[in-house]
């Protein structure tokens, strides 16, 4: 079945953005968030992003005009998922939150529903397992920010079904993105291998054998990566580093315990851009 409803809940960076680019494929998109505030903010987020295509010829005036009405924003669950074909949880990673909003979606939704959550981390296979029909639980784990970045990964439960994948990935197609398929396992693909380089990163740091900046530009100009771990670090926040280390730690050991570098700054409270503060200072800039 097409999936051409779709509900995002939670406002927050990711939210929003996977709102504007379902919107921009010609989808009709609630997006739903317990905070009014939160929705204002994502609005007004929506509505800047979508000035700056305009300044950059990817829209005309139009355009925002269309994107922005298939659009609704409400404080209001049982409407936000109403006749939906496609839910995305993308609120912060917290798993008992994830497990909570999955058993609400389950007895208000339609059996046809997919459950889709945006986790980085956390196991597929244990949020379906609060509801009915665990086989319409997937993983979207889409990136940041979700209007740039063209990957989706896609993470398959013990019991997600094969209609479930497909359906997937027929969408993330539809939304001008590309995909990747992974079983279910800690961290996936991606978190596994981006938090291995960057507590890495932070390793040589601790060690003195370079500078912050030195490393950061090793990756951008060795690698080619757009962002040093340390600038990206402090664009996604310090703060959701520890619990995602701590997770991993748990199923593969010690390549993934968290240095002192890093939680030192996350008990001072200097989580990256957010606070002012984490790597760099930017407070001064």
């Amino acid at each position: 079945m097409d999936i051409k409803k779709v509900a995002v809940i939670g406002a927050g960076i990711m939210g929003h953005g996977i709102s504007q680019v379902i919107a921009t494929a010609g989808l009709e998109v609630k997006l739903y968030d317990i905070s009014e505030e939160m929705l204002e903010k994502a609005k007004y987020k929506i509505e800047n992003s979508l000035e700056r295509g305009i300044k950059k010829g990817k829209i005309d005036e139009k355009a925002k005009k269309d994107i922005l009405e298939r659009i609704s924003f409400t404080p209001n669950l049982s409407e936000a998922v109403k006749n939906a074909d496609l839910i995305i949880e993308a609120v912060y990673e917290n798993l008992d939150l994830k497990k909570d909003i999955f058993k609400k979606l389950d007895a208000i939704c339609l059996n046809e529903t997919v459950f889709a959550s945006n986790t980085s981390q956390y196991s597929i296979t244990d949020i379906a397992s609060v509801v009915s029909n665990p086989s319409r639980v997937i993983g979207m784990h889409w990136f940041n920010p979700p209007v740039a970045m063209n990957l989706i990964e896609i993470v398959r439960g013990i019991e997600t079904s094969e209609k479930t994948v497909s359906r997937i990935k027929e969408f993330s197609l539809k939304v001008g993105k590309e995909s990747v398929v992974c079983k279910d396992s800690q961290g996936f693909i991606s978190t596994r291998i981006l938090v291995a380089m960057r507590l890495e990163c932070y390793r040589i740091l601790e060690e003195g054998i370079a500078t912050k900046e030195d490393i950061d530009k090793t990756l951008r100009l060795a690698f080619g990566h757009p962002m040093g771990q340390f600038e990206l670090s402090d664009l996604s926040g310090l703060d959701i580093e520890v619990p995602i280390c701590e997770s991993l730690v748990k199923v593969f050991g010690d390549r993934f315990r968290p240095p002192q570098n890093l939680l030192q700054r996350v008990s001072a409270g200097k989580f990256g851009r957010k606070t002012g503060e984490g790597w760099y200072d930017y407070d001064e800039k």
